[in-house]
């Protein structure tokens, strides 16, 4: 079955019936012509950008953690003495 792709209320390739299946989610189209329009074209550019964006938010937030020093915080924290884990300079005991 083939479905195209709905854009303001309209298929994007310019079919007209009243049992077209359509859907606004880009991965679902599969109608050609609706494919080779601007407007799939633009939505799907708009649609990887914007998870482009989010990845390198996501990866700028993870960096920002001081991992390290929450790490040796929670070592510190437990009783006795605990050894540091590779990686960490001359894995001393905390």
């Amino acid at each position: 079955m083939v479905i195209h792709f709905k854009v303001d209320g309209h298929l994007a390739c310019g079919h007209k019936g009243a049992n077209l299946s359509s859907s606004s989610e880009l991965n679902r189209v599969k109608c050609r012509s609706c494919r080779n329009t601007d407007a799939y074209k633009d939505a799907r550019k708009n649609q990887r950008n914007a998870a482009r964006r989010a990845a390198r938010h996501s990866r700028v937030a993870h960096t920002a953690s001081d991992w390290r020093s929450e790490w040796i915080e929670r070592l510190t924290a437990m009783a006795g003495l605990q050894r540091l884990p590779r990686g960490f300079s001359g894995q001393a005991f905390v």
